[in-house]
């Protein structure tokens, strides 16, 4: 039955135990003041993204905007950053969940992201959960007793700095509705946590932090700046007080990581390497042209071609402006009864931490607690200082050319099999409540499988060859998918399973080639 809550605000979901706490009047009326100020904007930019995909389809590549050159040859820098952001050389990463909150904040990071976006699968109660949770950590009651075990879990005495990660701006937040359209999910993660923290963190000497996934340009950046500029006005919060790490993970916005940060320069924390939604992004907006045909997900690293060049391009773009660069995510997790499978992941986890230390970055991501201590010894070792703010890499030139080039390597049936095996063993997962999903000693969310979904689609699409000599055609694809069905409905046969699969095959199959897989998945959520 829906519950409403003042005129024009309805929440559809069911406002029960602790949601009452989070769903009060005065946040909800909040959210809503957000929606109706800023809503309108959002809709604008998300119809110039495709707007100007047209454009890229048509033969147009991205590239430094000339409108905003005298931004990018300014000599300014953002505001100051808060001390408890001036060490960031190990930050976890993981769903909302309780338990996972305070392994997270307990494990020896220097932060802990709790992620309401791809790391989370978007169910109502996930999201409401996520947020007593949170509201938890900065009240001093965030304990846990596991029912199964019995062991008792507890805030440690120094926990790491909390940043939220909000959806991106085009999810919609379907339970709440105001004048009759749903609410944006990253207004709705990002205005209840706001408004329920904002004063506690700051009396407990942090801050309200976030992360902010998928920005296509500075202009969706400005839109944030308003939504910060406003919300702190509301709450009688000093501007600049709420910091903003951006996550460089479209190719769009790679070309203005200077606008970005001069958009956001009152409450700019940094950047972060996205790496694996850059690598969906790179496919999706330039994916459909045969001379961006992609090899096998496996063969695109971090440090060669495009990724590279944009990793660079981000500290030196950082640096230069007083901001952070942050590093990418290791997805590796231990491999149990495997000490050799084991040591070998520990090893391409230090070898990737080596190479971000030694390029300039000041920090990085894992996914992991066990990998805490790998990373940290990294960046203990080639990073003595808290950060690495004066590896400035003035001496560097990065061009349009470097941050497109295409990383070398073939397609193999084990590479399609691979991406059809994630892709709907993941989108499994996610329409039955988990968005951070431990497969083939990997964890992954959602931007692995739309890496997957897409790279099937370009294959196919453009009649990619593999290594072998043969086509990948939808006919080798429905038999390889019906193959692996196999396999997955032996070790995760339900309903759901059919479900993923029917919709990733669906998406790769597709004549277009559709913005996001989760979308449509939300539309499967209980």
């Amino acid at each position: 039955m829906p519950l409403d809550i003042a005129a024009h605000i309805e929440i559809t979901g069911p406002v029960e135990g602790r949601a009452v706490e989070i769903l009060t009047p005065e946040a909800l009326a909040f959210v809503a003041d957000l929606h109706r100020r800023f809503d309108a904007r959002r809709r604008e930019l998300l119809a110039a993204r495709v707007a100007r995909q047209v454009l890229f389809d048509a033969g147009e590549a991205p590239d430094f905007l000339a409108e905003t050159a005298d931004v990018r040859s300014g000599d300014w820098t953002v505001a100051p950053i808060p001390a408890d952001l001036q060490d960031r050389r190990v930050e976890i990463t993981g769903p909302v969940d309780r338990k996972m909150i305070i392994n997270a904040l307990n494990c020896g990071a220097k932060v802990f992201m709790a992620d309401f976006e791809d790391a989370t699968s978007p169910t109502w109660a996930n999201l409401i959960e996520g947020q007593v949770n949170l509201k938890d950590r900065w009240a001093g009651a965030l304990t846990h007793v596991d029912p199964k075990s019995g062991k008792s879990y507890a805030l440690g005495a120094n926990p790491a700095v909390l940043v939220i990660r909000p959806r991106g701006w085009h999810l919609p937040e379907r339970h709440m509705e105001v004048d009759g359209l749903p609410v944006s999910g990253a207004l709705f993660d990002f205005g209840l946590y706001f408004f329920h923290n904002a004063k506690a963190s700051l009396a407990q000497g942090s801050g309200p932090y976030f992360y902010l996934p998928k920005l296509e340009s500075h202009l969706e950046a400005r839109l944030w700046n308003e939504v910060f500029v406003h919300a702190q006005a509301a709450l009688g919060i000093a501007n600049g007080t709420i910091k903003a790490t951006v996550l460089i993970e479209t190719i769009p916005a790679a070309f203005e990581m200077d606008e970005i940060i001069f958009e956001l320069r009152d409450h700019m924390a940094g950047l972060n390497c996205g790496r694996w939604d850059y690598i969906f992004s790179f496919i999706k907006r330039l994916g459909r042209r045969p001379d961006f045909l992609t090899p096998d997900r496996s063969a695109m690293v971090m440090g060669k071609a495009f990724l590279g060049a944009y990793s660079l391009k981000l500290i030196q773009t950082c640096h230069r402006r007083g901001a952070f660069a942050m590093g990418g995510m290791a997805a590796q997790i231990p491999i149990k009864g495997d000490e050799t499978a084991n040591q070998a992941a520990f090893a391409k986890v230090r070898a990737d931490k080596e190479r971000e230390a030694g390029a300039g970055h000041d920090g990085t991501w894992v996914a992991h607690p066990d990998l805490v201590p790998v990373a940290m010894e990294v960046f203990d070792r080639l990073m003595p200082t808290p950060n690495q703010l004066d590896k400035r890499l003035s001496d560097l030139t990065i061009t349009q050319p470097q941050m497109l080039e295409l990383h070398e390597g073939v397609r193999t049936e084990a590479g399609v099999r691979e991406n059809i095996r994630v892709g709907v063993r993941y989108t499994q997962a996610w329409i039955e409540g988990r968005g951070a999903v431990p497969l083939y000693n990997l964890m992954e969310d959602a931007a692995t499988a739309e890496i997957c979904r897409t790279q099937l689609w370009q294959w196919i699409k453009l009649g990619a060859d593999l290594d072998d000599g043969r086509e990948i055609t939808s006919q080798l694809f429905v038999s390889l998918l019906t193959d692996e069905m196999d396999g997955l409905r032996r070790d995760f046969a339900s309903p759901r399973l059919e479900e993923a699969a029917l919709l990733f095959s669906r998406m790769a199959l597709s004549e277009t080639l559709e913005e996001f897989l989760t979308l449509p998945a939300y539309e499967l959520l209980a």
